[in-house]
């Protein structure tokens, strides 16, 4: 299984698997140029601008008809007011994550399936398994507990900031009298010890991971 980070992070969040299928799509249509050519289907997960935006959605739709696009009840709305075709989304149920049934099978690219991860809006990680390795995806979320992915080959999990960064970033604005808003952030974002923690629960031998999603101050 290969990936390519065409961007993470808060200025937009864009992941390509196998070539073929896009994970988020939240960066400018030019940063898709290289790659657009080949997408066969986008999978989303939340309305958020740095995971969807809008107007890359409706110009890869109309410059790629064929495209479909993998989605849960929340990003349906979303997709018909950005100029997809109705009939291109597939609308696949995070809730019985267990059940074979709630997977999606895309002939000749994967079996894929949404779980339901907390944010401060509807979100969703993404099981994929390709017919040789699964990956897992998840980004946007205070915690993975409850989350099973046991034994996988590739994991692709955010890992937004230290907790040593999250509290000298929120006493350097308390000392300079600005507001902080990373510990609410924070609630919504996971550290790097508690995806450490997570992975070490579910790693095989042979497991790689990614993580995705670091904090970067303006500038930096």
């Amino acid at each position: 299984m290969t990936y390519n980070i065409v961007s993470t992070g808060s200025k937009g969040n864009a992941v390509v698997i196998n070539d073929r299928i896009l994970i988020d799509c939240g960066v400018p249509f030019k940063a898709l140029e290289r790659v657009k050519k080949d997408l066969r289907l986008v999978l989303l997960t939340h309305i958020h601008g740095d995971h969807f935006n809008p107007r890359t959605v409706r110009a890869l739709a109309k410059e790629r008809p064929s495209i479909r696009w993998g989605c849960c009840e929340w990003m349906v709305g979303p997709l018909l007011e950005a100029g997809v075709d109705k009939r291109r989304i597939d609308v696949i149920s995070p809730h019985g994550y267990k059940d074979i049934a709630d997977a999606a099978l895309y002939k000749g690219l994967a079996c894929v399936r949404p779980e339901f991860i907390p944010h401060n809006v509807p979100n969703c990680a993404w099981h994929i398994f390709d017919g040789k390795e699964h990956l897992f995806y998840a980004t946007d979320t205070g915690t993975l507990d409850g989350i099973e992915a046991r034994g996988y080959d590739l994991y692709m999990v955010e890992a937004n900031h230290t907790r040593a960064e999250l509290e000298a970033r929120m006493e350097a604005k308390r000392a300079a009298g600005e507001f902080s808003y990373e510990w609410a952030a924070a609630q919504n974002h996971l550290s790097r010890e508690q995806a450490e923690d997570w992975l070490y629960q579910q790693m095989g031998p042979n497991s790689r991971y990614v993580f995705l999603h670091q904090h970067h101050e303006e500038g930096s």
